[in-house]
């Protein structure tokens, strides 16, 4: 058989190959024509299209038909691989079968909403329609450019979805790669990069501690600004802080149990209470319906509501202090560092940070209470340096 032959046979019939591959031309009446391999796999005789002329030339019929042979020599079954290659689903498919699966685990429905949407919108007009096992670091990057830059957090989140997708496509053992984790120097750096968040050295704290208590800002505030130094929290979990989370009666003095849902890591985590701590709490009572578990401690100027986000950032500013109220988390665990010897363990347990490494997790198991309630007492006492009582306004 010749390309020439090939181009110009009209005559319906089937007309072998002859060199050995069991390749053939079959030729239909209405003037079709296809390519099909006879081939024997696993003791039987079986028949595989290789597509049509002039798509597929002589010369790419003869190859294909090689390679099947070969794969049948090794062990392997070409019909049945290309079977389930055909079964693989496009990349939209399976990100809506993920979505599908997810869905019942994520927190929200805006969260799983905003899953397909943002695929919907940036990955689907472009790699929507290509086999998930067929995407490539190319096609993860021509979706991302446009946006990488213009709208970086939109960007991320798509391509961490993406990400997701394609893991979930490696787990079928559709491909074996992820290349949404393979781009990461491809794209442009962010000239918009977020900073370090700026936190007094710990030298200054007490400093910026008696700023805070002799300024004029409500008492709410001031005792806010108080307690979160003395535990070293985030500013949510003390603005949102609840009495039915204190445990005024536990063992070895009071703890704090702030609930999931205003933890970073979405765990309860218990805080054993300094006594200095325990004190300002005792001052907030007169400020809250303490009886009330629901009860905010540090209520807002809007009855029912907490202290908004940037009080407590606000109040620290107008004592001259350039900082981040995330920062003095900084100070503590750089005081903890400098100037105890407390394991390391014991201060990132205090800060409540998760830890990382899956197998250390594993056997991590202690809340090391004890321990954290000395380091505790420590830091309060460093901090009791040339303090006063809280002054209240007027």
């Amino acid at each position: 058989m010749t390309a020439a032959f090939v181009k110009n046979v009209a005559q319906p019939g089937k007309y072998h190959d002859g060199n050995g591959m069991g390749l053939l031309l079959l030729v239909k009446p209405n003037g079709s024509r296809f390519w099909v391999q006879r081939i024997i796999i696993r003791g039987k005789r079986r028949e595989m299209g290789l597509g049509s002329p002039p798509v597929v030339t002589l010369a790419q019929a003869r190859e294909a038909a090689l390679a099947n042979k070969r794969r049948v020599r090794d062990g392997g079954d070409p019909l049945r691989d290309k079977h389930e290659a055909q079964a693989v689903l496009t990349f939209e498919e399976a990100a809506r079968k993920v979505h599908e699966l997810h869905s019942p685990t994520w927190r929200n429905k805006k969260h799983a909403a905003q899953f397909i949407s943002t695929l919907e919108t940036y990955a689907f007009p472009r790699i929507g329609g290509v086999k998930v096992g067929d995407v490539t670091a190319a096609d993860v990057l021509a979706v991302l450019s446009p946006i990488w830059n213009e709208k970086r957090e939109t960007a991320r989140r798509v391509k961490q979805r993406i990400g997701t997708v394609l893991k979930w496509a490696v787990a079928q053992g559709w491909r074996q790669d992820n290349p949404a984790d393979a781009i990461s120097e491809a794209l442009p750096k962010d000239r918009q990069e977020k900073q370090q968040r700026k936190a007094l050295p710990y030298q200054r704290v007490v400093e910026c501690r008696n700023a805070v208590r002799n300024s004029n800002a409500g008492l709410s505030t001031k005792l806010a600004f108080e307690l979160l130094l003395f535990t070293a929290s985030r500013s949510a979990e003390v603005r949102l802080a609840r009495w039915g989370q204190i445990d005024w009666d536990a063992e070895g003095g009071p703890i704090w149990t702030r609930p999931g849902s205003v933890m970073k890591s979405k765990k309860p985590h218990a805080v054993p209470l300094s006594l200095d701590a325990a004190q300002v709490l005792e001052q907030a009572k007169a400020l809250s319906e303490h009886t009330d578990p629901d009860a905010l401690i540090f209520p807002g100027t809007v009855k029912g509501k907490p202290l908004s986000d940037a009080t407590l950032l606000k109040l620290v500013r107008e004592q001259g202090f350039d900082v981040d109220i995330h920062g003095f988390r900084t100070s503590f665990k750089t005081w903890a560092q400098e100037r105890t010897n407390f394991p390391r363990e014991v201060s990132e347990a205090a800060l409540a940070h998760v830890i990382k490494d899956k197998a250390e997790a594993a056997y991590a198991r202690s809340d090391l209470m004890e321990k954290r309630r000395a380091l505790g007492e420590a830091w309060a006492g460093y901090l009791a340096q040339e303090t006063g009582n809280v002054v209240r306004n007027g």
